[in-house]
């Protein structure tokens, strides 16, 4: 078995990683968190439209590429490498993925074009405050097709042009679709350790929503659309991973520290092996789970979770132990460190903290044994 992506794909890889080296490097990413009046890098946004990527699993006869969910994998991973300014995520992992998954023809034929060529910006907004959303918790409400209620954070929710709003319609969750350039709808920015990834407050006062999917199965419908963004999400946390990796031993190979590279001592060696470890661990689970994804398996939402898992902790960890090996200086504003530690806490907060997903791995393991 051939448990590696194909030649084809890895071309698509290299290609990836050698236009964001030449389109998005750091000075382009801090050009987004200096800047309080620029919440994303829209130049780069419609660059990496003109590269067909939004669209990349997107099928043709919707404007997309139609290569399949690899191939984005691959994509996914070069731009968690870059630390991309972009709301690739929110717009292609969870609104893309949830428009194909659930969507009827009306909504499929007009939003998937507009996305593949980034005309719009998506966004998903579940949480309504700290702790998870669920049935019970659930405040929003949609009646007569009018949303009201109040979501935060919603990731990119500041620069979107429609959203997946999770609301209650009958007393049972559902999943809608709102216009958040229309009427009845206010925004409020928030901060955010990461800035390059804005997030907002939502306030729905009778706005129109659309719903997405069958009546009542919101929850049900939130938890697989999570369960696809959280393997996309698993290979830009990889990607990022291995990019603070490689930044570590460089500097470690070229800091010299009484009279020999730090590299030669061991502590440091240590925290290199360390991070390497976790990486190869959350790329084996980032793989396992692409395939469950691209074949619809049923191990999908147990891949998801374990790739969410291992990542989550992989990225952190790598971006860690990256400004620890520079030492004084790594935590500095000069160096590029920060924006890998800023995007990991980001990353493993925007679809759930891994806490839930531990939990969810659980569930679906005892469930699995109990089979």
């Amino acid at each position: 078995m051939n448990f590696d992506f194909s030649d084809d794909q890895k071309f698509l890889k290299s290609e990836a990683r050698k236009f964001l080296d030449a389109n998005c490097g750091a000075a382009r990413v801090r050009g987004v968190l200096d800047d309080d009046g620029k919440p994303y890098d829209a130049g780069l946004w419609e660059s990496v439209a003109q590269q067909g990527w939004l669209g990349a699993a997107i099928p043709e006869e919707y404007g997309g590429l139609g290569l399949g969910h690899l191939e984005l994998c691959v994509i996914a991973e070069e731009l968690g490498r870059a630390v991309a300014p972009i709301p690739f995520a929110s717009t292609v992992y969870f609104l893309a993925e949830a428009i194909m998954l659930a969507g009827n023809d009306e909504q499929k034929s007009y939003l998937l074009p507009k996305i593949a060529a980034g005309e719009i910006i998506g966004a998903i907004a579940t949480s309504e405050g700290p702790g998870p959303t669920t049935a019970a918790t659930l405040k929003a409400t949609v009646t007569d097709g009018r949303l009201s209620g109040v979501k935060l954070p919603v990731t990119d929710g500041d620069i979107a042009n429609v959203a997946l709003v999770l609301a209650k319609e009958g007393g049972k969750p559902g999943l809608f679709l709102v216009d958040l350039d229309g009427a009845g709808v206010a925004r409020e920015a928030l901060k955010t350790l990461d800035p390059t990834r804005d997030a907002a407050k939502l306030t729905f006062n009778d706005a129109a929503a659309r719903r997405v999917g069958d009546a009542g199965a919101g929850i049900e419908l939130v938890e697989q659309i999570f369960d696809r963004a959280a393997i996309l999400l698993a290979f830009e946390q990889c990607g990022g991973a291995d990019k603070c990796l490689e930044m570590a031993k460089a500097y470690a190979l070229e800091r010299y520290a009484f009279g020999r590279v730090i590299a030669s001592y061991q502590a440091i060696k240590h925290k290199l092996a360390d991070i390497y470890v976790k990486n190869e661990l959350a790329r084996s689970n980032a793989y396992y789970g692409a395939w469950a994804l691209n074949t619809n398996a049923p191990e999908t939402p147990l891949a998801a979770s374990a790739a969410r898992i291992a990542a989550s902790e992989a990225f952190w960890f790598a971006a860690k132990e990256n400004i620890q090996t520079h030492g004084g200086i790594g935590f500095t504003w000069e160096m590029d460190c920060h924006l890998y530690y800023r995007r990991s806490r980001q990353l493993s907060l925007v679809a759930g903290a891994p806490r839930v997903w531990k939990e969810r791995l659980v569930s679906h393991l005892e469930r699995r044994n109990a089979a």
